[in-house]
């Protein structure tokens, strides 16, 4: 008798179920460091899937327990395209990133303002998604200097993830990215242009439970992570606010 209980599975104890977080690229660091601490700390397994919207969809509308954002329209948008999946009600706002520059190093143009931007044989990389939609306009704000940026503007691209990659791979090719702060620290080897006060703009960091979630104590419990202080050192190593 007592060999059959020791042998028997209802006296094992039941792992965790995973945790799983979908969202863009741009936050993923931070939100993989969180992560790993809130696995460390709990016990509980936490898979973040981070990259472009439609590589991810499809899975996270099997399994996702969460799912954030790069800015607050980002979230909004995903809510909007696919009724059913976000659980609008348990939306929270976490940190905010900061616009900014990325040069060459050393910043030979010796940027210091979206103006040096606009000088002759500038060649700009510009992200019209993933967070930044329309982010270079609201920096710029007037109509000459918004008109002049885009002159400048060789490529634009719909992801942070193929700019990353023209960046890193035609060093000749681009002299400058108006893009986050955050993404400095991931990209070594490029200089870090924080512009004046008023041509600066932040976006926020959405997350929300789905409403498919089975596990929407734990996901809350992830978030209340997030938005401690633990969670937000992670952020701010991180290029956050």
């Amino acid at each position: 008798m007592l060999s059959t209980l020791a042998a028997s599975p209802a006296l094992a104890q039941t792992p965790p179920q995973t945790l799983h977080v979908y969202g863009p690229g741009g936050p993923a660091t931070a939100m993989k460091e969180c992560a790993a601490a809130f696995t460390k700390q709990t016990g509980t397994p936490v898979d973040v899937t981070a990259g472009p919207e439609p590589q991810w969809l499809p899975q996270a509308q099997q399994d996702a327990d969460l799912v954030y954002g790069g800015a607050e329209y980002m979230l909004t948008q995903t809510a909007l395209a696919h009724p059913g999946l976000v659980d609008e009600a348990s939306r929270t706002s976490l940190y905010a990133r900061e616009s900014a520059v990325l040069v060459r190093p050393g910043n030979p143009l010796h940027i210091k303002r979206l103006e040096d931007l606009t000088r002759p044989g500038v060649r700009l990389l510009d992200v019209n998604g993933a967070g930044q939609m329309g982010m270079t306009e609201d920096m710029a704000r007037t109509p000459a200097l918004i008109a002049n940026l885009q002159h400048n503007t060789r490529t634009s691209v719909k992801t942070s993830a193929e700019a990353v990659a023209l960046w890193q791979q035609q060093p000749q090719g681009y002299d400058a990215w108006i893009t986050y702060a955050s993404w400095q620290p991931r990209l070594p080897g490029s200089a870090l242009v924080r512009l004046p006060r008023a041509q600066r703009v932040h976006r926020g960091t959405p997350i929300a439970l789905t409403q498919r979630t089975t596990q929407a104590a734990t996901a809350r419990q992830f978030v209340a992570f997030l938005k401690s202080a633990e969670g937000h050192a992670i952020f701010r190593r991180n290029g956050w606010e």
